[in-house]
């Protein structure tokens, strides 16, 4: 008998032996360099409607479940912006507006996504306005959302994200996320980035500056 619980011991051991040895080699793994492996999206869909029902379960309200989902995000987004930074060996921290959309819409988004957002638009009403479309957003693909939801956007926690990169960059905004439906794209997505006044009096300062 104590044989047999002594066997079992080592066999735990060297199971537990075998699985820090794994968590090493990840661990030691370089930041720098591009990984191939990537996380299911079925594993993705997963956790991140588990967030939300773990978040829906703590708010009043869809606007306050909008606004945790969306801090949520800004606690990506800073790792993502970091992460960006040392393994993409063409890209600096932008300082301009256009220069920083570009970079989330292009590097951003397929760090996250595995593909460039669909589109980068200016307002034709409002200056201070520019929206990023994502037709088919891989993160709300298994959410569902109920009638009596009907006003609320999943992709809060993207908005989250990209509102944390803005202010990384030092071209804060107020970052929304609204679902706009389309034939063929039930969960197109508008990130809708309003940047504070300060951001676009300096924008014009430097357009000043270049004219000169």
């Amino acid at each position: 008998m104590a044989s047999s619980q002594q066997q079992q011991v080592q066999s735990m051991l060297k199971l537990d032996t075998k699985q820090s040895k794994r968590s090493t080699l990840l661990l030691e793994q370089p930041v720098t360099r591009q990984r191939r492996d990537k996380v299911s999206l079925s594993a993705f869909a997963f956790l991140f409607a588990e967030m939300i029902r773990y978040t829906q379960n703590r708010v009043l309200g869809i606007q306050d479940l909008e606004t945790k989902l969306n801090e949520l995000g800004q606690r990506v987004g800073v790792r993502v912006f970091e992460l960006t930074m040392s393994r993409e060996k063409t890209v600096r921290r932008e300082t301009r507006v256009l220069q920083m959309l570009v970079y989330i819409n292009s590097v951003v988004w397929r760090a996250l996504f595995d593909k460039p957002a669909d589109s980068l638009e200016r307002s034709t009403e409002n200056e201070d306005e520019y929206m990023i479309t994502d037709n088919e957003p891989d993160i709300l693909k298994y959410i569902s959302v109920p009638k009596e939801m009907a006003s609320f956007s999943p992709g809060a926690f993207i908005s989250g994200i990209v509102e944390s990169i803005s202010v990384c960059c030092q071209c804060p905004a107020r970052v929304t996320s609204h679902v706009v439906p389309a034939e063929g794209m039930p969960v197109r997505t508008v990130i809708l980035l309003k940047f504070d006044k300060d951001v676009m009096e300096r924008e014009k300062r430097l357009e000043a500056g270049k004219s000169k």
